[in-house]
């Protein structure tokens, strides 16, 4: 039992040895990834552009129902970025955008407001305070891993923000998705949530839920 607790250990020490030593570790996409992310693709079959990413440089188009749109060079659009303990990207709002709260269970999140204005925000888990700023070009806002926060263009311009976060996987978790586009019963909803089941049901026709 000794022995094989000890070969199990060793075998976890040299791992992740290994991987502390390795210059980069290039995700092999051919794969699924893992709880540590990608598998390491082979070196003889990395080149430079797996260590650049030209996606950021171009909007995409809005979500009608959000007004918004997000770009991201996470490892799986950004295999250079395995292993390594960062991602970015990019944010793109009409008048009236929107990111609705939402959370990243695996990283911590910095915005940087390249255009127009946005007010953003986050809201505590002891004691559920709120801490938001309307923040204009050029402003920095850093919001701490797996908090609730958002989004919105005030502006009565288009907006663009930049985000880093420090995972190549950070996860994403939309509160109305996750309640409302579902096929949870209403019922339950409305039990965990106080709302009247019509509201529920609209709120499910609107994000694609059912039940």
């Amino acid at each position: 039992m000794y022995f094989q607790a000890f070969f199990i250990f060793s075998l976890l020490f040299i791992s992740s040895t290994q991987a502390a030593v390795l210059d980069f570790c290039v995700g092999d996409l051919s794969v699924p990834d893992g709880p540590g992310g990608y598998a390491c693709k082979k070196p003889s079959k990395v080149t430079v552009d797996d260590f650049v990413f030209s996606g950021l440089g171009t909007p995409v188009k809005l979500n009608p129902l959000i007004k918004a749109a997000v770009t991201p060079a996470f490892a799986p659009q950004f295999p250079g970025l395995n292993g390594l303990g960062i991602s970015m990207a990019r944010l793109d709002f009409a008048v009236g955008g929107v990111i609705p709260m939402h959370t990243h269970p695996g990283a911590s999140e910095v915005l940087y407001v390249v255009q127009g204005e946005i007010c953003a925000g986050f809201i505590s888990s002891s004691d559920n305070k709120v801490f938001f700023k309307n923040l204009k070009q050029g402003d920095i806002m850093v919001y701490p891993q797996g908090l609730l926060h958002f989004q919105i263009n005030s502006g009565k311009t288009p907006a663009m923000a930049v985000i880093s976060f420090s995972s190549p996987t950070p996860g994403l978790q939309i509160t109305d998705f996750a309640l409302f586009a579902n096929d949870l019963a209403t019922e339950l909803v409305a039990a965990t949530t106080f709302l009247d089941a019509a509201t529920i049901k609209k709120l499910k026709g609107v994000l694609g839920g059912t039940n």
